[in-house]
């Protein structure tokens, strides 16, 4: 008998998933690189069993976001771009007529999935603008990334 045949591969699913709360500083962060980090925590592919197919990421809580980091002339000459679907319904918005909180949520939002899950996983970030948020009771822990 082969060793390797009694390995088994675990696939996660919503009952052996455990889902942790993790609370974020954004401020002076890189809005990129910050966005890159939250989508991959959401996402669960910092966890050792990760399944592209189930929602096994934990919740976030972004605070300061209005402090959140563009670099060069992104604030003023970066554009969001969206359309009515009407004829000639194309409108452009800069970023700095956003709020910090929406600039955040559109970075993450581009860089999940495009399908079901990655709706259902979005709502695993709660952002605000500044440093007190409403999930005290969830005892979030402190993160930090190396950007």
């Amino acid at each position: 008998m082969n060793p390797l045949s009694t390995y088994k591969t675990i696939s996660a699913n919503n009952a052996t998933v455990t889902k942790n709360w993790y609370v974020v500083d954004a401020a002076g962060q890189p809005l990129g690189r910050l966005a890159s980090q939250i989508a991959r925590i959401i996402r669960g592919k910092h966890k050792a069993y990760f399944t592209p197919h189930v929602d096994c990421g934990d919740h976030l809580i972004v605070i300061n976001a209005a402090s959140v980091k563009l670099t060069g002339m992104k604030m003023e000459q970066k554009e969001y771009i969206r359309h009515t679907g009407f004829p000639g319904g194309q409108r452009t918005t800069l970023a700095k007529a956003l709020r910090p909180e929406r600039l955040i949520e559109h970075a993450v939002r581009g860089m999940l999935p495009k399908n079901r899950l990655g709706r259902k996983i979005f709502h695993n970030m709660f952002v605000y603008a500044e440093a007190e948020h409403p999930h005290i009771a969830q005892q979030p822990k402190e993160l930090t990334f190396d950007i």
